[in-house]
C-alpha cells in the first residue's frame, strides 16, 4: 500500500470546511487548479469521490463525510499535540478556561481557588454562551468549560461532564422586604419575585413548585444573568428566587437575608471536558478538588 499523503488531506480538509474550492485557493494564495489536483490526487488513492458539484457549491459524498471526521480528528490532535508540548517546555503553563457568562461569579472564584495563588500558572477566562464554549472546547482552543447543563455526549463529540457542586435554592431579599415571622409560601404570595429566566433548570423547579402549591407570584423581573439577579435584590426590586453563594458577600454582611431554602429545587454545576491524549496536567489538580 502506498503511504498516506497528508498534505493532500489537509487541502481536502481546508475546502471541506471552506465548501468553496475559490475561497480556499485565495485564502492559501494558491490557484484553483493546484487544488483541485491535490483533491483529485486523493481521491484517486483513496478511490471514492469525496465532493460532488451543485452549482459552484462542492458538497461532501457520503465517503467525503467519513474523510472530514478522520481530518478533524487528525488535525485536532496535531494541535493538541503542539500546544501541549510547547507549554511542558515553558515555566509557566496556562489554562484556558470557558465559563457561561450567566454563571455566578462567586462559584468561579471558588473554583479557581485551588491555582490562584500558583505563580506557575496564567490563568486565561472567556465568557459566553454554551454553544460558542463548548465549540471553542472541540476545537482545543479551551481546557475546560464551566456550566449548569451538561452537554449531550456521542461519539463523534466525546464532551465528559464533571459534576462540581449541587447548590440549594433560597428566597433573598433586603431586611427591609423581609420584616415579619412569614413563611416562604407567604413571602411568595405577597412580595415580588425576582426569576431566572424560562427554560433553566432552577425556573423550571420553581414553576413546578409553586404550580403544585397553587402558588401565583408576582413577577417583578425575569433575569438571565446571576450578576443582574444580585443587583436587583440589593436594590430591593423584590425577592430573588437563587443559590445563596450567589449573594454570599451580601448574606455576610447582612445586606441581604435568607427566607428559607425552597424544596427540591437546586442547581447543579458542571465542568465539561473533551477526551484528549495530551490532557492539560492543571485540570487535574483543578478537577480532584471540586468533582462530586
Amino acid at each position: 500500500m502506498s503511504e498516506f499523503n497528508y498534505h493532500h488531506l489537509r487541502y481536502f480538509w481546508a475546502v471541506a470546511h471552506d465548501g468553496n474550492l475559490t475561497r480556499t485557493a485565495e485564502r492559501l494564495n494558491l490557484s484553483q487548479s493546484a487544488v483541485s489536483i491535490q483533491i483529485k490526487q486523493l481521491e484517486a488513492q483513496l478511490g471514492h469521490a469525496l465532493f460532488e458539484r451543485r452549482g459552484r457549491q462542492l458538497i461532501l459524498t457520503e465517503a467525503g463525510r467519513i474523510a472530514l471526521d478522520h481530518a478533524d480528528a487528525i488535525f485536532s490532535a496535531g494541535r493538541e499535540l503542539l500546544g501541549t508540548l510547547q507549554e511542558q517546555g515553558r515555566e509557566r503553563q496556562a489554562i484556558r478556561i470557558g465559563s457561561l457568562a450567566t454563571l455566578s461569579r462567586n462559584f468561579q472564584m471558588e473554583f479557581l481557588r485551588p491555582i490562584l495563588d500558583r505563580s506557575d500558572v496564567d490563568i486565561i477566562l472567556r465568557s459566553g454562551n454554551s454553544a460558542d464554549l463548548l465549540r471553542a472546547l472541540e476545537a482545543l482552543n479551551l481546557d475546560i468549560v464551566l456550566i449548569n447543563q451538561p452537554p449531550a455526549r456521542d461519539a463523534v463529540t466525546p464532551f465528559v461532564s464533571h459534576r462540581l457542586s449541587e447548590q440549594p435554592v433560597s428566597l433573598v431579599g433586603t431586611p427591609e422586604r423581609l420584616t415579619g415571622n412569614r413563611s416562604v409560601m407567604e413571602l411568595l404570595s405577597t412580595e415580588p419575585v425576582i426569576l431566572p429566566i424560562a427554560d433553566t433548570g432552577i425556573r423550571i423547579g420553581f414553576d413546578a413548585w409553586t404550580e403544585r402549591l397553587g402558588i401565583r407570584p408576582q413577577i417583578a423581573a425575569e433575569v438571565d444573568d446571576m450578576a443582574m439577579m444580585r443587583l436587583l435584590a440589593r436594590e430591593s426590586v423584590g425577592l430573588a428566587v437563587l443559590p445563596p453563594i450567589v449573594v454570599q458577600d451580601e448574606l455576610h454582611s447582612g445586606r441581604l437575608i435568607e427566607a428559607g431554602q425552597l424544596p427540591d429545587i437546586g442547581e447543579t454545576f458542571y465542568a465539561v471536558t473533551i477526551t484528549r491524549r495530551f490532557p492539560n496536567p492543571i485540570l487535574r489538580d483543578l478537577l480532584q478538588s471540586r468533582a462530586l
